[in-house]
Formats: structure tokens, sequence, C-alpha cells
């Protein structure tokens, strides 16, 4: 493992309830019921801009899309300020890993200003080299870009990269480009966990031991 790609939410941060909470929320502030299972069937694929769109059409909202951003955001950015938490082990397992000299990066498909927010505030934005979004790359996870872009940065190839999803559709995206992959345990996609256990190469319920999943990738290895 030369170099590392973690998604932030669901993998480092515990913040996908927050999402849906927020985009409910705005819905219900326009007089709108958000349908069930909304969040969970179409924003995970997308970045801001596509589900933002999404929205727009789905619901014949009249505001602009970057109205609809700018309020989803500010609910979202009050829940990261004050509420979001990250995931049990992950500050150690950073650490470690820091330590061990591994470069890091993330990967996300949320704005790099609530997410930037919420990792100073838990004192955790030093562990990254650099942070990479999916609205400034210009594609979401359902393709490569965001991954080969960390990848290029840190200078790894994607065989020496590790990417670490919660996501189903994230984690073969990445293992179709050609990363090694770690899938990590959210409640959120535990409908998907089997399915991402058969095809990541590593599977964790948490990111609370860095060394352990060093042995691991070393017996996989052997």
């Amino acid at each position: 493992m030369k170099g590392a790609v973690f998604d932030i939410d669901g993998t480092i941060l515990d913040s996908i309830p927050i999402w849906d909470k927020a985009v409910k929320s705005f819905l219900n502030g326009l007089g709108i019921e958000a349908e069930p299972g909304l969040n969970k069937t179409t924003f995970s694929s997308m970045s801001m801009a596509e589900w933002v769109k999404f929205l727009k059409n789905r619901y014949g909202l009249a505001l602009g899309t970057d109205e609809i951003a700018a309020g989803i955001n500010r609910i979202v950015e009050g829940l990261y300020c004050s509420q979001v938490r990250l995931k049990d082990g992950v500050e150690q397992f950073l650490k470690d890993m820091k330590q061990a000299g591994i470069k890091i990066t993330a990967a996300t498909s949320s704005g790099r200003h609530i997410v930037e927010e919420a990792l100073r505030r838990l004192n955790a934005m030093n562990y990254f080299d650099r942070i990479f979004t999916c609205n400034e790359i210009g594609a979401g996870k359902t393709k490569p870009d965001i991954y080969l872009a960390a990848a290029g940065y840190m200078g790894t190839t994607p065989e020496d990269t590790w990417v670490f999803e919660d996501a189903l559709y994230a984690i073969r995206t990445a293992k179709n480009a050609g990363f090694r992959t770690v899938g990590v345990y959210d409640p959120f996609n535990i409908e998907d966990m089997e399915e991402i256990k058969s095809i990541c190469d590593i599977y964790l319920n948490k990111l609370d031991d860095f060394y352990g999943l060093v042995e691991k990738i070393n017996r996989s290895q052997i």
C-alpha cells in the first residue's frame, strides 16, 4: 500500500443520516413530502450537482439549481458544524497510517466547505494530503475520475492504491478501474453488505485497526 483514498460520508464520518434528514427537511420546507428511500436510491451514486438537478426535475421545483443546493447546504452545514462525528476508531486508524508513511487523500461526493468544516472541528483535517470532490472533478463515483485524480496526485498506480468505501456502486467503480478496495461497514448500506463483501479485496466492520489491515493485506499477497 503506497497510497490510500478515503470516502468521507459513511466511511470516515458517521454522516449519512444527516444528508437524508437535510433533503427531507428542505423538501418539507417547500410543502413537499420526500418519497421513501429517496436518498438511498438516487443521491448515493451522484455528485451534488447531479442530484440537485434530479431533485428539481423530480419534484418540479421552481427554484434554480443554485438555490436548491444552497438551501440544502445551509441545513447540512449546521448539522456538520454541530452533530456529525468520526466513526469509531477512525482517528487512530488515520494516525497509524500517516505514521507508516502512506499517502492519504479523500474522495467525496459532498461539498468541500462542509467536509473541511467537519474535519477541522474533529481535528482530522491534517491526516489528508488533499481532498477531492466530485463537483470539482465533474463526475460522480459511477465513474473512476475522482480516484484516478487522487492517485495521480499521490503519484501512485491503481494497483498500489487502496480505496476505502462504504457504498457498493463506488467500490465496484474503483475495483473496475484497477484499484484495490476495502469495503467499510455502514448501516445505510446493510442491504448491499453481502455483495460488497463478494467484490472488495478486504471488508472491515470498522476502521479501527490499521496494523490488522496490514496483516490481512500481507496474507492476501502470499
